[in-house]
């Protein structure tokens, strides 16, 4: 019986490593396109939130960190994972499921940069980060799906 719960574990166990390793890949993915963009580019990544965003000069501008564009990769990472991990113990179609989700997810995540961007540049650059990091982790995420 050890044999078998340790045999079945290692699988689990590696495709731990690998969805991790898509959540850094994401995140490292997400820092080098900042570091592009920010410092070597010189675009200033604003966005406007607030009450009255939609109105010219009305609402808070925010200025993208380095640390705000890692954290929030690595929370969308972990969140697909989970979902992913929930899809593969209740269908046999996770993999198809969850790419199909993760696409939808990007593209509604590009609509907040033409929302809330106060630049063409900054709307470009974040648009160009949300396609970077979705470039690295679904494709990665995706295939470490299990199949029944």
């Amino acid at each position: 019986m050890l044999t078998t719960t340790t045999a079945s574990a290692v699988p689990h166990i590696k495709q731990g490593r690998a969805r991790a390793l898509c959540a850094a890949g994401g995140a490292l993915a997400a820092a080098l396109a900042w570091i592009v963009e920010v410092p070597l580019l010189g675009i200033h990544l604003n966005v406007r939130f607030g009450p009255g965003h939609m109105h010219l000069g009305a609402g808070h501008i925010q200025t993208i960190a380095i640390g705000q564009v890692i954290g929030v990769t690595v929370a969308a990472s972990l969140a697909g994972w989970l979902l992913l991990a929930l899809l593969e113990r209740r269908t046999p179609h996770a993999r198809l499921i969850w790419t199909t989700a993760a696409l939808a997810v990007l593209a509604a995540s590009l609509t907040l940069p033409l929302a809330f961007a106060t630049t063409t540049s900054a709307a470009t650059g974040l648009i160009v980060m949300h396609l970077t990091v979705g470039a690295a982790v679904i494709p990665a995420m995706a295939y470490t799906a299990r199949t029944r």
